[in-house]
């Protein structure tokens, strides 16, 4: 063959790739999701599988029902037990990781001494009808939200735009951003979709005029003019403000706007209020989580003598291997294939079972860290929070970072000052003058109670933040004190000045 040419030829090559198994892929789910969504992941594997049931959450016989706790405290007590299955944190756990070899032990041996490992499981107690009424109805009374997008097209197909008019609508409603704003142009549409010009144009107009009013607007000063007309107030003296002197506006020079429209301060100051009462993004009530009610993960409290670690349990079925399944294998009259499923499902049961114990414990032992590395928000607040990274959090737990990140996902710890997400424990931070660590959290709180006692007439500058900050032995750029002043949505000191 010719050097230019090609030839081909078997190789074979050994590579290494991680494949994670389906039930290990479970376990990270599990671990990742909140309380409320667990509920849903259990209620998943409850349909699909016969071996388990659930356990009642009240009503269990005082002679079948074990002591069980979720309360355990800060120096390391643990009083929580296992009750066939309850996900409760258990103080002879040792490792963070799952244990896959006992899993695997044990199935291994089932065939051995199925009858004597089946027998050891304890208790006949079924999930009662009562039970599952009382369940199905707060499944039944979570309210769930219709999203802008849905709202939108509801409202376009009761037009009568044309389908290619409905088509661009779809592009359009899809386009807006959190607050409700069009980000495209029609033109672009036009261009990207295929679709008439006129067409496009037809739809913009058409969604400028749904509900709620302001929704599809090029900037903010559309949205509220759109808004004000939609009340009837299209020729106002806050409709031409808006119109006309918008950026004195957004500066509060009310002289300079009251000269040039030759009306009253008072007047102004009036039409003012009326336009601070608009909304400025009415695209994010319909927000996903608008709705959502959250429920702590973990309550930590103090009793007077000590801290208590409380895990919220109230919303994960207890969750057993079915008897009557145990009790079939155990008379030996099933086929190879119906035994062989059953064990298939017993194994998976378990490992759900073993996934949400291993998640408790997980989460307990994170919160306890937490707790005791910033013990001075607990009990001081949010000024006394500490720097703090995963890391340190997991090189103390004994688990990896990542298992640190997905264990503290969507979760929520409810303390003495209010319900906080996990991740808000975990920030960067500084240090002060006499060497103690200070986080970004307690900077931002300073900076926020600082323009609060603020002259409103000669409020501080980004600088002048910076040098009050020096005073309290805090030592920060000015662009990092107008970035955490920008993130508590705090204006500039020129937009914050009080010109009466």
């Amino acid at each position: 063959m010719s050097s230019g040419g090609f030839s081909q030829d078997l190789r074979q090559r050994q590579t290494q790739s991680l494949v994670l198994a389906p039930q290990l892929r479970q376990s990270l789910k599990i671990l990742q999701v909140a309380a409320l969504d667990l509920r849903s992941v259990i209620q998943e594997e409850l349909q699909s599988n016969p071996t388990l049931e659930e356990l009642p959450m009240e009503g269990m016989s005082a002679e079948k029902q074990e002591p069980e706790s979720d309360e355990s405290d800060a120096n390391g007590d643990d009083t929580g037990a296992s009750a066939e299955g309850t996900p409760d944190p258990v103080a002879e756990a040792k490792s963070e990781e799952m244990d896959f070899s006992k899993e695997f032990e044990i199935l291994g041996k089932i065939d051995e001494d199925w009858r004597d490992y089946m027998s050891s499981a304890g208790g006949t107690n079924s999930f009662t009808a009562e039970d599952a009424e009382r369940r199905q109805h707060f499944f039944d009374s979570v309210a769930t939200e219709t999203s802008l997008q849905e709202h939108l097209m509801i409202q376009a197909h009761m037009t009568d735009l044309s389908e290619q008019g409905l088509a661009a609508m779809t592009h359009l409603v899809g386009s807006l951003d959190d607050r409700g704003f069009l980000t495209v142009k029609a033109a672009d549409v036009a261009l990207q979709t295929g679709l008439p010009l006129d067409a496009v144009q037809e739809a913009v107009a058409a969604l400028k005029g749904f509900d709620p009013p302001g929704i599809g607007s090029d900037s903010l000063g559309e949205c509220l003019l759109a808004q004000l007309a939609a009340k009837g107030r299209r020729d106002s003296l806050a409709s031409r403000i808006i119109r006309d002197y918008f950026d004195l506006l957004t500066r509060r020079r009310i002289p300079e706007i009251s000269r040039k429209l030759g009306a009253a301060s008072d007047d102004v100051q009036g039409a003012i209020e009326e336009i601070g009462k608009l909304d400025p993004a009415p695209g994010r009530r319909f927000a996903d989580d608008q709705n959502r009610v959250v429920v702590p993960d973990v309550i930590v409290e103090h009793d007077g003598n000590e801290w208590k670690i409380h895990l919220n349990n109230d919303y994960i079925p207890r969750l057993r291997i079915s008897s009557t399944y145990r009790d079939m294998i155990a008379k030996g009259t099933l086929s190879k294939g119906e035994r062989d499923y059953l064990k298939d499902r017993i194994r998976s049961g378990k490992f759900l079972i073993d996934s949400i114990e291993q998640r408790q414990r997980t989460i307990e032992r994170i919160t306890r860290e937490i707790l005791k590395a910033q013990m001075p928000f607990f009990e001081n607040g949010v000024s006394q929070l500490k720097p703090l990274t995963m890391t340190q959090i997991a090189d103390v737990v004994g688990v990896h970072e990542t298992t640190v990140s997905r264990a503290i996902a969507n979760k929520y710890i409810r303390t003495p000052h209010g319900i906080f997400e996990f991740k808000y424990f975990f920030t960067p931070g500084y240090q002060n003058d006499s060497g103690a660590s200070v986080s970004n959290t307690s900077v931002k709180e300073m900076i926020a109670d600082l323009v609060a006692g603020e002259d409103k007439a000669g409020p501080f500058s980004d600088q002048e933040l910076v040098s009050k900050l020096q005073e309290k032995g805090i030592n920060i750029a000015r662009r990092t004190v107008a970035k955490y002043r920008e993130e508590l949505g705090i204006l500039p000191s020129n937009l914050r000045r009080d010109y009466k």
